[in-house]
């Protein structure tokens, strides 16, 4: 590989004009393209074998209408009087003409009509809508033609504008609810990314001290990030999209790809700095640093794409939209990068700092306080070893109380459509109208169905917490039919989980012991049950597989079965001290107030699977680059305990420059409305930040010092099999060198 890399990289050098018209001409065409695609981003729950799955199912084949669900206009009015008043009636009926004329629209009832019917005393058809006893309160629902995932974010934010206007010009609040709210709206991201990227520039004009320096890694990880984006947009027309991907493909490609940059530009000034060629010392950073990059990238992808053990749609999508974004940083720094250090040649440390100094380029007589950092822990181990695991267990501890949950949707940005319409909601109907459980029943087209199915919905409406069960809707030929539970209590609360339990396990099975039909439990809410069930089976599996895929990468990487045993702990342990602290903020409430959420929130079920994979991967860039280090000076002939030394002070000021900035990325999502974005924020920004420093500065090389030689022990049957692979290239250095004419100058 880093042959290969040090061809690319000289090439990229050599020719940096047509490398860097390429990138440019990729991110025009693919942003035009993206743009006129527009997203297509969606949270629909697909759980094959599941109850909420089940009741899809039946809905697809007997209510194709109701299988995409509906969506809630709800409206309230505060100081215009009563909403059956001729004056708000008409506004009324403007925004639901405005609904009926869209061409995504399938059915909309006016809460007119369903009124007139239950005032008469008969069932309204169709999708339903309801005016509340005060006359203050209304809602009507819509049904589209097809899956939310169908139509693009544009499509759904214009028609909840249209059926907005109406009432708003009238006075009145409302909002549009369900996946079209969902979609016409997500969590805005614009304040964090430039956070997140002031704070970068800021670290790296302190680690560089040259303000052209400092804008590489950040250009490079923008235009890659730029690539990925639109790919992530493109892609939701093909696949589904998580409305969270996108976010989590800003977070993961800022922060890995300013990373990976600052690793290729660092050994590239190192190189400079001791007087190599520039175009050579570009071709061998590509090949050295580029190589790290390139094994830790890829390890980070198969932690993403591992995911997809866990056979959980939406978790698989997570995975692959992020595994992009990590694919075009590596991307980025391993020719994008080479190409702008070409074009700048000597003035890629231009306009430097005057009060910075520049950093030793010779690292046997470094005096940085890393180097005395680096004796210090070597000559304390066993109080660095004992006092560190004794920090991580008690970080840890929180996370056997883990739980899982579902964000309640007040929790989300207060401006956003879906938010809006569950206060109201919540205000005029009570907080269980936001959830709503659908039963589904297919029956057997006999005469007693019917009084089956009305002794079962006798029996739901006496179970406690329940505020109201539908009348049944029944399909066409009599084969199925659908009631709808409102609960009492809110979504996301334990008691409606309790309930949608309580209708699965006993009310329904009792209720239907003896008869001929079969109902399943779904909607929403019992989706969200089902998919905590569902990662906390699955949970163990994808550990596992991540465990050992990183395993064998260095296994063969550092030719140690010591090596990677110990990374998988170091990683496991970091991993649980943040699933700690997200206990003891989000699920306990400690300090939530301090990053804007009013009180303690659930822990979303996909994010501690989703943060294992990346956390997991990204720990893995740290470990390489350090014991990579610590491998060259091992290689030159140092003894373990100066090789963990000169390798910690010569890597760690580049790791926890990159970990800095990592956590300034992260951290800065901590901003944002969304609860859900808040949790993998925290999460990943406290655990970088742990692994970086507490992990990576102090447990391993005190570990690697009190190990000493046994570190890089590896069975011998096992030695004769293993291919050779050089993280950084060693060996393929010196290869170069060797075959280099005595006193010949090096060139790419």
């Amino acid at each position: 590989m880093s042959a290969f890399l040090y061809r690319v990289g000289g090439f990229c050098a050599r020719h940096p004009a047509p490398v860097v018209a390429i990138w440019i001409v990729a991110i025009v065409a693919l942003g035009f393209a993206g743009k006129e695609a527009g997203s297509k981003a969606s949270d629909s729950i697909s759980l094959p074998g599941t109850g909420s799955q089940n009741a899809t199912d039946l809905l697809e084949k007997r209510f194709p209408g109701q299988a995409q669900g509906s969506s809630p206009v709800v409206i309230r009015s505060i100081d215009q009087g009563d909403l059956t008043s001729s004056a708000n009636r008409r506004a009324i009926n403007r925004s639901v003409a405005e609904a009926r004329k869209s061409p995504f629209v399938l059915e909309v009832e006016s809460p007119f009509q369903a009124l007139a019917a239950e005032e008469a005393g008969g069932k309204p058809k169709g999708g339903g809508g309801a005016i509340s006893l005060d006359r203050k309160a209304a809602f009507y629902s819509i049904t589209l033609k097809e899956q939310v995932n169908e139509y693009t974010n544009a499509e759904m934010s214009d028609l909840a504008d249209r059926v907005n206007r109406p009432l708003t010009e009238a006075g009145l609040q409302s909002a549009v609810g369900g996946v079209i709210g969902a979609a016409a709206q997500g969590p805005g991201t614009e304040t964090s990314e430039a956070i997140g990227v002031m704070v970068a520039i800021i670290i790296l004009l302190i680690a560089f001290g040259s303000a052209v320096s400092m804008l590489l890694p950040i250009v490079t990880a923008i235009l890659g990030l730029a690539i990925s984006l639109n790919l992530i947009t493109l892609l939701s027309h093909v696949v589904s999209v998580p409305t969270v991907g996108p976010t989590l493909g800003v977070m993961i490609g800022l922060g890995v790809g300013i990373d990976y940059s600052l690793f290729v530009l660092s050994r590239h000034r190192e190189q400079a700095a001791q007087g190599m060629d520039l175009k050579e010392s570009i071709a061998r950073s590509v090949a050295t640093s580029g190589a790290a990059v390139t094994f830790a990238g890829g390890t980070v992808i198969i932690a993403l794409l591992s995911l997809a053990v866990a056979q959980i749609p939406i978790i698989t999508a997570m995975g692959y939209t992020a595994a992009i974004a990590v694919v075009t940083a590596m991307l980025a720094a391993n020719t994008l990068l080479p190409a702008i250090l070409g074009l700048l040649g000597h003035r890629y440390d231009s306009l430097r700092i005057p009060f910075l100094k520049k950093e030793s380029a010779d690292p046997d007589h470094d005096d940085s306080g890393w180097s005395r950092w680096a004796r210090g822990v070597a000559r304390m181990k066993w109080t660095a070893i004992i006092g560190s695991l004794a920090v991580l267990l008690v970080l840890a501890y929180p996370t056997l109380k883990l739980e899982f949950g579902q964000v309640d949707t007040a929790e989300g940005p207060k401006d956003a459509q879906a938010t809006k319409a569950y206060e109201l909601l919540s205000t005029g109907f009570g907080p269980g109208s936001n959830g709503p459980i659908l039963v589904a029943v297919r029956l057997d087209g006999k005469p007693e169905d019917r009084a089956d199915l009305a002794g079962l919905i006798a029996d739901v409406k006496k179970v406690p917490n329940v505020a109201s069960v539908s009348p049944p809707e029944i399909s066409r030929g009599g084969t199925a039919a659908t009631i709808t539970v409102t609960p009492k209590s809110a979504p996301q609360v334990q008691a409606t989980q309790d309930l949608v339990d309580r209708l699965r396990t006993k009310t329904i099975p009792d209720s239907l012991k003896g008869t001929g039909l079969k109902a399943y439990v779904g909607g929403v809410t019992a989706g969200y049950i089902d998919l905590g069930d569902e990662i906390s089976e699955k949970l163990p599996l994808v550990i596992a597989t991540v465990i050992a895929l990183s395993f064998l990468l260095l296994l063969v990487a550092f030719r140690s079965v010591v090596i990677p045993a110990q990374a998988a702990v170091m990683n496991l342990l970091g991993v649980a001290a943040s699933y700690g602290l997200l206990v003891a903020v989000f699920q306990w409430g400690w300090g939530a107030s301090l990053i804007g959420l009013s009180g303690d929130v659930p822990i979303v079920s996909f994010v501690p699977l989703f943060m294992f994979a990346i956390l997991f991967g990204l720990s893995m860039d740290y470990e390489v680059f350090l014991v990579s280090h610590i491998d060259e000076e091992r290689d030159a002939g140092a003894s373990v305990t100066d090789s963990v030394v000169r390798g910690l002070s010569r890597s760690a000021k580049v790791i926890t420059s990159a970990a800095l900035i990592m956590v300034a990325v992260f951290g800065s999502f901590i901003l944002t409305d969304d609860p859900t974005t808040k949790q993998f924020g925290l999460g990943l920004a406290f655990a970088i930040a742990i692994d970086a420093t507490l992990i990576r500065c102090v447990l391993v090389p005190g570990i690697m010092v009190a190990m000493g030689k046994a570190n890089w022990w590896l069975p011998r049957w096992l030695d004769r099999i293993l291919p050779l692979i050089g993280i950084e290239g060693t060996e393929f250095l010196q290869k170069l060198d060797a075959d280099k004419p005595a006193g010949a100058k090096p060139t790419a």
